[in-house]
């Protein structure tokens, strides 16, 4: 079962998931005034999911198009033993554990200006 995370906050407008196998499991709230960018919201809305694992590269082809674009958003989930972080129009996959793998992945979101805190996504 592949499980992640994406933030409310992060999809553009007009926006709208429609994936059948997506199961929501918790939504929160969260006070990241101390972590957020200057054109970041100070409070983020977290959607937590899950689905099977063989919808792991659809899921991700669908929040690539579905994330805001510019600057200061990913959706990210593990699907068996890899990472997926998804940026509005560009997916890495990498195996946990992976160095380089999460590294390419890390710089990219540095590229995209997110904040150093929000890229320790954890593995």
């Amino acid at each position: 079962m592949l499980t992640g995370c994406i933030l409310a906050e992060s999809l553009r407008v007009g926006a709208e998931l429609h994936f059948p196998a997506l199961r929501i499991t918790r939504i929160a709230r969260a006070d990241v005034s101390a972590s957020a960018s200057p054109t970041q919201p100070t409070v983020f809305t977290e959607i937590n999911f899950e689905a099977p694992d063989e919808y792991a590269d659809e899921l991700a082809a669908t929040l690539a198009g579905a994330l805001a674009e510019g600057p200061n958003w990913y959706a990210d989930f593990r699907a068996g033993d890899d990472h997926v972080v998804v940026f509005p129009g560009r997916v890495f996959r990498y195996r946990v554990g992976d160095p380089a793998g999460r590294e390419e992945a890390v710089r990219y979101g540095r590229d995209q200006g997110i904040p150093e805190p929000q890229l320790d996504w954890g593995d």
